[in-house]
């Protein structure tokens, strides 16, 4: 007897009364394949294959973003689909968008809409009708209607308290969301939000790593200079660094920058005997 994690459908979403323009056809399922019939193994193989694609985060997050994307589309059944995620940067926390099926849902996605608004909430945001969404983002539902859009379910990017963005599905045909499709959806977006936080705190750490190895590196070539000064001119190395000091700032230079050029001697002693240094 086969078991089922909680929550997660053992077989493709089975869909309602009307769902992407198909009554009783589950999303990726072949056409005909009544709604209680056994999962096909081509969808199983599609599925377990989506998981591994978004799991694969060492490119970056555009990279990412297309293929979780493709993967809603081809194997959910979304008729389109796009991406707002936050940079990877301490700078403006408002997402962006980093990847859509094509350019007309790319502003569809940019727009204030469900995705914004779920990713503010950090919550699921939908409208099986969107018809009657107009009071709540009337310019996106317009536009949204006008491109064919009937339906709308948005999944935030979410690990445990953090929220980096949002995925957002489109339906064409309006109504009920298939049983089991918000959870499948959900899953892969925290599956690509799990494997996007842990590329992006790798960089962090090797950024820091590559300051650390350059801070190192400059101290050395400025202890460096200040002994070859110190002893040539018969100071102190304290005097030696205000004279090394005043003179990088004087020219405005990198203080590293001026060491690396007396020890190499295209930078004269003699240039820095007026400073304080003397």
């Amino acid at each position: 007897m086969s078991h089922s994690a909680p929550g997660v459908p053992s077989g493709p979403p089975k869909s309602g009364p009307a769902t992407n323009g198909a009554s009783g056809v589950r999303p990726g399922a072949p056409s005909g394949a009544p709604s209680d019939s056994p999962a096909p193994e081509p969808y199983a193989a599609a599925l377990g294959a989506a998981f591994v694609a978004v799991a694969d985060t060492l490119d970056g997050d555009g990279a990412v973003g297309d293929v979780l994307v493709g993967r809603c589309v081809g194997v959910l059944g979304a008729a389109a689909a796009g991406l707002l995620l936050v940079a990877d940067s301490r700078g403006s926390r408002e997402p962006e968008v980093v990847a859509a099926t094509d350019e007309a849902v790319r502003a569809l996605v940019a727009a204030e809409g469900p995705g914004r608004e779920c990713h503010r909430a950090g919550a699921p945001v939908r409208a099986d009708v969107l018809d009657a969404a107009a009071g709540r983002w009337p310019e996106f539902t317009e536009a949204a209607l006008a491109a064919g859009h009937g339906a709308v379910l948005a999944v935030p990017m979410r690990w445990r308290e953090e929220t980096i963005g949002a995925l957002t599905l489109f339906r064409t045909a309006p109504g009920p969301l298939p049983d089991g499709y918000a959870e499948l959806t959900q899953a892969l977006a925290d599956v690509t939000t799990i494997g996007v936080l842990q590329r992006r705190v790798r960089r962090q750490r090797e950024q820091l790593a590559d300051q650390l190895q350059s801070a190192l590196e400059s101290r050395v070539l400025v202890e460096q200079a200040k002994g070859l000064l110190a002893e040539r001119w018969q100071v102190s190395v304290d005097a030696a660094f205000t004279a090394l000091r005043s003179h990088a700032r004087t020219r405005r230079i990198r203080l590293s920058d001026l060491a690396q050029g007396l020890l190499d001697r295209t930078v004269d002693a003699a240039e820095l005997r007026g400073g304080p240094g003397r």
